[in-house]
């Protein structure tokens, strides 16, 4: 089915850069977009990233060197 939708030149330029980056026409990127919003799969959601805990003798007064964090995040 054809339709007509009038799009803010913004958003029309960021659309298309966009396909473009993906390598498929500003058609096919639209339709994706629908298809995945009527699905219910929306945007993705952020998932929630854990840091390590480190304690401390002493609460607030932790002293880290470069060295030493990078032991911590990659044991």
């Amino acid at each position: 089915m054809r339709t007509t939708l009038d799009v803010p030149d913004p958003v029309y330029r960021q659309l298309k850069a966009t396909a473009a980056l993906q390598g498929c026409t500003l058609k096919d990127f639209v339709v994706r977009m629908m298809v995945r919003e009527l699905a219910g799969r929306g945007p993705k959601k952020k998932r929630r990233i854990r840091l390590p805990l480190i304690e401390s003798a002493r609460p607030g007064s932790l002293h880290l060197t470069n060295k030493k964090i990078d032991e911590i995040l990659f044991p």
